[in-house]
């Protein structure tokens, strides 16, 4: 059995079933392994806010990475291990690309997620109804996003957009990518998920590891999309989902059955605990 002292768990996709529930079993999985003494946090795309109850409310969750690695932070006291947001110039640059390139953006600053009004409602019927009512619960309006944006030139985390379709999508990515050396990633389809350079879900985890001082073969990590690769490349154990992109599956050391069959439960159950499944 590994040695696993810290588990990094993405949500949608993988923690989260298709309904946005985590079942039983895996919510039993997760609470045996804290009581081993085993560290195991949310890592998602999500804001500081945006982290559900299920891990808010349940003891020994000591830590969680949001906004793709760019913030880490101690839920007990809010302090932040890990902050990595971008330089203000290089969010310009972004927020110029994809401010013209339509679908709807959410603004991630000091842990929260600011939209406007059309990202707020019309908006969000480019999301998954599985979606629709985190993102009305934990976006914040704002009249005037331009307006909002040049007020916060400092603090910006993650910039999110849904686009209407994959084509879409794909041109913002590349008019992007061609003038900003950033993060571009994506977690389900048609969004475009952008951070600063060098900083992913892989770099957040690193850092935590390394202030708990633990070594890589000590973290396992679970995840399902391209905003999860960099986390299982850099865990010791990377698991994928079986739902899982192909280059997530490519790069785990281990595929566990779906998100909708408790593959997280599974791989903590075989990997953690030590039973046979």
């Amino acid at each position: 059995m590994s040695d696993i002292r810290l588990i990094a768990l993405d949500l949608d996709g993988t923690v989260f079933n298709d309904q946005k529930e985590i079942t039983p079993r895996t919510m039993a999985a997760i609470r045996a392994a804290i009581a081993k003494g085993v560290d195991v946090i949310p890592a998602t795309g999500r804001t500081e806010t945006g982290v559900p109850e299920e891990f808010l409310k349940m003891p020994g969750v000591h830590y969680a990475l949001t906004s793709n690695g760019a913030t880490v932070v101690e839920l007990a006291t809010g302090r932040h291990l890990v902050e990595l947001p971008f330089e203000p110039e290089v969010a310009q640059a972004v927020y110029d690309r994809v401010a013209k390139s339509g679908g709807t953006m959410g603004i991630f600053v000091d842990g929260e997620c600011y939209t406007d009004r059309y990202g707020a409602n019309e908006g969000l019927d480019l999301y998954p109804p599985a979606l629709r009512n985190y993102l009305k619960s934990t976006r914040i309006l704002v009249e005037d996003i331009h307006a909002f944006f040049q007020a916060h030139p400092h603090g910006v985390e993650k910039f999110s957009i849904m686009y209407p379709d994959t084509a879409s999508r794909d041109a913002a990515w590349q008019a992007v990518a061609k003038d900003c050396h950033v993060e571009l990633t994506s977690s389900i389809p048609n969004n475009l998920e952008i951070n600063a350079p060098g900083v992913t879900k892989g770099r957040g985890l690193a850092a935590l590891a390394d202030a708990l001082g633990l070594d890589r073969s000590q973290v396992m990590a679970c995840g399902d999309s391209g905003n999860d690769l960099a986390m299982i490349e850099t865990a010791g154990l990377g698991v994928a989902m079986a739902n899982a992109t192909p280059d997530v599956l490519a790069a785990a050391d281990y595929v566990t059955a779906s998100n909708n069959e408790d593959g997280v439960a599974k791989a903590i159950e075989k990997f953690v605990l030590g039973m046979d499944v």
